[in-house]
């Protein structure tokens, strides 16, 4: 068996490689980091079985959508063949709003389900905790007046890459977990019985 050293290493690498994979456009190898039956990935444009995030996602990319993954500080706690890895992150997505290029930077934290299926670890569910974000011009020469009234409908943690998506045609989910509050304490209680046996990854509707 490995042991807890070589668990949290492998753990790692499969959040390295979902982000690496993902924003490189390898489908191919971004597929392998999902658990195979019961994958499921939440983000403010997408909630669903991982293998129609992988295509919308490739259609997207296609299309120049652009959205980028960074990847900080890392985590896992490991139970047997489970384990919750939190990882701190940002979602970088550049965009035309109005007509007018913009860069969203979001900070949080990738809270991921993970399961050893056939020997290696894979993601069972990925929900990311949006902490903070911020929008700025791409053109420092340009300005850009936002809707208060839409950037008032999505939450702290999120509220300007919600605009942008919202701009971009995307539909945003609201109430996802942000630093504090319910949603997040409720993710907390779902991944603490994920290591003690539960029969599902919480309830990622």
């Amino acid at each position: 068996m490995p042991t807890l050293l070589e668990d949290k290493l492998a753990i790692r690498e499969l959040i390295e490689n979902w982000a690496l994979w993902r924003d490189a456009g390898d489908w191919q190898r971004f597929a392998t980091v999902w658990h195979p039956t019961d994958g499921w990935m939440t983000a403010t444009w997408f909630q669903g079985p991982a293998e129609d995030f992988i295509a919308v996602s490739r259609e997207g990319f296609e299309r120049g959508v652009s959205i980028l993954h960074f990847l900080g500080g890392h985590t896992a706690d490991i139970a047997g063949d489970r384990a919750i890895a939190q990882t701190k992150m940002t979602i970088n997505q550049r965009a035309e709003v109005d007509g007018v290029a913009v860069d969203v930077v979001c900070t949080g934290r990738f809270y991921d389900f993970c399961a050893r299926h056939d020997g290696r670890w894979t993601i069972v569910r990925r929900q990311p905790i949006y902490e903070k974000d911020r929008l700025d011009v791409v053109d420092p020469n340009t300005t850009l007046e936002l809707d208060p009234e839409l950037l008032a409908r999505f939450p702290t943690g999120y509220q300007h890459l919600g605009y942008l998506q919202t701009k971009a045609g995307f539909t945003v989910k609201t109430g996802l977990p942000g630093l504090t509050g319910k949603a997040v304490e409720r993710l907390y209680d779902e991944g603490t019985k994920w290591l003690a046996g539960s029969a599902t990854p919480g309830d990622p509707h």
